[in-house]
């Protein structure tokens, strides 16, 4: 029997064997931490992102989302995109009050999309044979979409105007995922209420903007690795049947929690919920070629940035920080850009909407 010298050598079976080189040895800066990371400018990170498909100024783009996703929608428009906008304002309505009815936000007035399970029950409903039961909300004798209910500001006169509107939003919605080639979605958050005699997951809780919170209807729910993935995996099934040959691209919402309903401190809750959704995104992202992942929350929250990319609240990402994400973005699909780069700088500044940041309020 050889010995055991003689194997390690590669001296059995004819010539000795001539060591392998190092797999680390051919890799470029990017994969170090001192040369990719340390050395680095964080306001200038190369190669953190790399395209895996072609987005081009023909291919219509449909944006959804957290609050995050609002600064993406708006850069691709500055940039000459062409971004699905299948609700849009009346031409009488100012522009600023036009966004605060949800107008020209997103795709469609469907407002902020925190989690994915929300995501597939509303594709289902919008491309459902038969009309779902509306969920209506009432304050202050006003009445508004629960999934939905800041989109009107102040309510509508009665409940059936709510019906109405929803179907004519849906409608909309159905537009929006038969048209779209490229679709654009941020993962927010983890955490939701939901309506268990409804069966629907709401965007808000109960009472934030209106309706009233009932504890024998209205469960928190705290979607774990497994659901979120599951219902991804559905929602990139169910819309590909839809419209085959949709691509997908996804990020994760850098901004932290406002508040937290686990019984957890609000740290580390925002960190269950952010680690989850990145895990999600990376697993997404090996099963399926036609999804590309994009790193806006590694460039926003990872600690290389120290912080810079946050205003004072540690919460509300900075102008300078939402210009470095598009700047990253669009330098890979820059062949495709064509707008004017001063004004999708001005687009960063624009405030978002967004209703999880209301339940500050409920802190004295």
């Amino acid at each position: 029997m050889p010995s055991f010298d003689k194997i390690a050598n590669g001296q059995v079976g004819g010539a000795r064997k001539k060591p392998d080189t190092s797999p680390y040895a051919s890799l470029d800066d990017t994969k170090f931490w001192r040369t990719g990371v340390a050395e680095t400018n964080p306001l200038i990170m190369h190669g953190l992102y790399r395209k895996r498909f072609e987005i081009t100024q023909d291919d219509w783009i449909a944006t959804a989302g957290s609050c995050f996703a609002q600064h993406i929608a708006a850069n691709f428009r500055a940039r000459g995109f062409r971004v699905l906008d299948k609700e849009r304002a009346p031409a009488s309505k100012d522009p600023e009050l036009a966004k605060a009815f949800g107008y020209g936000v997103y795709s469609a007035r469907y407002a902020n999309i925190y989690t994915v399970r929300q995501l597939l029950e509303l594709l289902r409903e919008a491309t459902a044979e038969k009309p779902w039961p509306v969920l209506v909300w009432e304050k202050d004798g006003r009445y508004y979409d629960a999934l939905r209910p800041g989109v009107e500001p102040n309510g509508l006169a009665t409940r059936r105007e709510v019906v109405v509107h929803r179907a004519a939003h849906l409608a909309r919605v159905r537009q929006v995922f038969r048209q779209t080639r490229v679709f654009v979605f941020t993962m927010g958050l983890t955490e939701a209420w939901v309506d268990t005699k409804a069966g629907r997951t709401l965007p808000t809780c109960p009472g934030t903007i209106a309706g009233t919170f009932d504890s024998s209807i209205h469960a928190f729910k705290n979607f774990n690795y497994e659901e979120i993935i599951a219902d991804y995996r559905t929602f990139h099934a169910e819309l590909a049947k839809f419209n085959p040959g949709v691509r997908h691209l996804i990020t994760v919402s850098p901004v932290p929690l406002t508040a937290t309903a686990a019984d957890q401190h609000v740290l580390v809750a925002t960190m269950y919920s952010k680690s989850v959704l990145r895990a999600v995104a990376g697993q997404l992202y090996a099963e399926f070629e036609d999804l590309d992942y994009f790193p806006s929350y590694e460039i926003i929250a990872a600690h290389p940035s120290r912080g810079f990319f946050f205003e004072g609240n540690l919460r509300s990402v900075s102008p300078a920080g939402v210009e470095t994400v598009m700047r990253t973005f669009f330098d890979e699909h820059a062949a495709a850009t064509s707008g004017d780069p001063r004004r999708a700088r001005r687009k960063a500044a624009e405030d978002v909407q967004c209703e999880e940041a209301l339940l500050e309020a409920f802190k004295p």
